[in-house]
């Protein structure tokens, strides 16, 4: 899978040695010379970062962060300055930055920031893969197999479900095989870690 940095930075010399650096390192590298220009882009669904200058003109390393987290397209942020600070350094940790690089930046610091950036991009991105399939299976589910869901997540036995729901203990077994089935859950632990990364409350517990 293609691994991507984002260079954002409106100093030109800096923008093309960052972006041949990482280019060099095996890294597919984009360069904007502005915060607006980045955020007029479609990032790609690849594990990727952002190296962005804290200081530039309009809108600066701070408002890029925001606006990202806003329209849900948050990644990993490396803040580079040539006015490194330790209240400003703070500021970026605050903001949620992974590190904060002063220039100018030993190539080997750079490239180990953008590795550890891209690690959790990973991460990220398949949690987020995951989640979108597991909200896709749930969605499949009958209403009647959802209350099923709920009840059994509670730890209730087939026979308590089939007395909440006012079925029969047969009609109970069918439809919770269905809920394994369209969830791709072999035990009912799995189904219960399935249901925690939907944040599905049980509807009653034992």
């Amino acid at each position: 899978m293609e691994r991507t940095v984002f260079v954002v930075d409106d100093d030109n010399m800096v923008r093309t040695a960052l972006l041949r650096l990482l280019a060099s390192a095996g890294y597919a590298a984009h360069g904007f010379a502005s915060a607006d220009e980045f955020l007029q882009a479609r990032l790609p669904a690849v594990p990727c970062c952002l190296l962005l200058d804290m200081k530039m003109p309009g809108s600066d390393g701070f408002e890029v962060v925001r606006r990202l987290e806003r329209r849900g397209d948050a990644i990993p942020v490396i803040f580079i300055s040539g006015y490194g600070t330790i209240p400003t350094t703070v500021q970026a940790m605050k903001a949620g930055a992974h590190e904060f690089l002063t220039k100018p930046i030993q190539d080997e610091r750079l490239l180990g920031a953008v590795e550890e950036a891209l690690q959790i991009a990973e991460r990220q991105l398949q949690s987020r893969t995951e989640h979108a399939a597991c909200t896709s299976r749930l969605e499949t589910l009958t209403p009647r197999e959802r209350e099923v869901l709920e009840l059994a997540i509670g730890g209730l036995l087939n026979k308590q479900i089939a007395t909440e729901l006012g079925i029969s203990e047969i009609t109970v077994k069918v439809h919770k095989r269905r809920v394994m089935d369209k969830m791709q859950t072999k035990t009912l632990a799995d189904l219960v870690r399935a249901a925690e990364r939907l944040r599905i409350s049980s509807a009653r517990q034992r």
